[in-house]
């Protein structure tokens, strides 16, 4: 078989509806295989974890980033540290389990009504006073790249990412860039700080307050980004991202009328039962 021959076939199969339904329904098992192994296994670990853990952190999309002395969660483990949760359904924890919960390059990842939903998850499971952290893009950060007279830190964000991700941008690359930030990786939503503090106070978060990635005034907060080593160049995320921290209330009771009047705007096939999380903690 020739080479040319091997490229047609190949482009064939990949036009071929019912050859990409297989696939894509091969793949699908797998996926539906780790997650039911996970789903199997993580009442023992999260009991584990709680049991040794006298400062309780709880890391969401967590994929090969793991911190120590948290429990690392991801939709889709990566390892057999890593607990399967998805952060669009109701936790496997009882109310007030944690002191501290974060998450890393995540929440744009998830449609807004989920991140809506997880963050009032997050606010359940946190102890009165306990702390949430979080880092994202920043959106203004990206569209101030639209502009005509760019910063040199501008210059080197658009030369870099364009060379790295988007090579055969050789012309208008912030057009190209800001189109490819809200299409790659799977991002759903970009947030700016105005829109990311407005959801976290409308949950019952209080205190909001911003930084950038690795600082924080908290020692359990501090330096616990990694996005930068896996992009390959911290001045990258250093640019273009943020990090946001808020507290819960130390009277959390008072501030629950304000959180379940969202519940109804959540979709209720996302809301299982409780029963699943009353099994995985008791």
């Amino acid at each position: 078989m020739t080479p040319d021959t091997k490229v047609a076939m190949k482009r064939l199969l990949k036009r071929s509806s019912f050859i990409v339904g297989i696939v894509r329904a091969l793949r699908a098992g797998v996926v539906d295989i780790r997650e039911l192994y996970g789903f199997v296994r993580r009442g023992h670990q999260i009991e584990r974890y709680l049991r040794n853990s006298q400062v309780r952190k709880l890391q969401l999309g967590t994929s090969n980033s793991l911190i120590e002395g948290w429990l690392n969660t991801d939709v889709l483990p990566t390892s057999r540290e890593v607990v399967y949760l998805d952060a669009t359904r109701r936790f496997p924890f009882r109310d007030n389990t944690f002191d501290y919960v974060c998450s890393e390059h995540m929440i744009e990842h998830i449609e807004y009504h989920d991140a809506l939903f997880m963050l009032r998850e997050c606010f359940r499971v946190l102890k009165p006073g306990g702390k949430i952290r979080m880092s994202t893009p920043d959106l203004r950060v990206l569209v101030g790249l639209f502009s005509n007279e760019k910063t040199a830190v501008q210059n080197f964000y658009v030369d870099w990412m364009t060379t790295k991700f988007l090579p055969d941008a050789t012309f208008c690359k912030e057009v190209f860039l800001i189109n490819n930030a809200f299409r790659a990786w799977g991002h759903q939503f970009l947030y700016d700080r105005e829109t990311i503090e407005m959801t976290m106070k409308k949950v019952g978060f209080k205190d909001i307050r911003y930084y950038q990635p690795g600082v924080s005034d908290d020692e359990n907060l501090r330096g616990i980004e990694s996005h930068g080593s896996v992009m390959g160049c911290e001045e990258i995320n250093q640019f273009e991202a943020f990090a946001v921290e808020g507290d819960v209330p130390d009277l959390k009771d008072q501030n629950r009328n304000e959180v379940t009047e969202f519940k109804s705007t959540i979709p209720s096939e996302i809301v299982p039962s409780d029963r699943e999380a009353i099994a995985a903690t008791s």
